[in-house]
């Protein structure tokens, strides 16, 4: 009996053992990471997020009395920035002028395919180009939209 327990006891001292060691391997290998500091940090990861922060360039486009930004957001996420210099009456008139967006003209209006050489279709890839007006979805169409100058009209690919 003395003999079972004193294996017993050993096994239990045993596996605390193994588990503290475990435990202190495993503390030792993180404390082994460290961060470089502020000396010693890769400045090349920090250029990449300037560079990908910095605003677009934004194209000066057309000629004309009233101005507007168009923005175009693709569908990888891309945006590029148009500065809209036109005496058209609307938006869609405007862009329509520039060869900035192509589609159809259906019954509710022209269905654009076409933004800036990027095509998508909901019939075929299930994407559209949804119409926003200083940053709110548009409850009119970029065809019936009149011009209003300073404004900024966006088209970006959503599925």
């Amino acid at each position: 009996m003395k003999k079972t327990l004193f294996s017993r006891s050993l096994s239990f001292i045993a596996c605390i053992v193994l588990i503290a060691a475990i435990a202190l391997f495993t503390t030792g290998c993180n404390d082994s990471k460290t961060t470089p500091s502020a000396d010693t940090q890769d400045t090349s990861s920090v250029a990449a997020v300037s560079q990908t922060d910095a605003k677009p360039e934004v194209k000066e486009l057309g000629e004309g009395q009233t101005a507007f930004t168009f923005k175009v957001i693709d569908p990888e996420g891309q945006e590029t920035d148009f500065a809209i210099h036109t005496d058209k009456k609307t938006v869609g008139e405007a862009l329509l002028e520039l060869n900035l967006i192509a589609g159809d003209i259906t019954e509710y209006g022209l269905y654009v395919k076409t933004v800036n050489g990027v095509t998508v279709d909901y019939n075929t890839d299930g994407k559209y180009w949804a119409f926003y007006i200083n940053g709110e979805y548009a409850s009119t169409g970029v065809d019936s939209t009149d011009i209003t100058e300073g404004a900024e009209y966006t088209l970006k690919a959503q599925q």
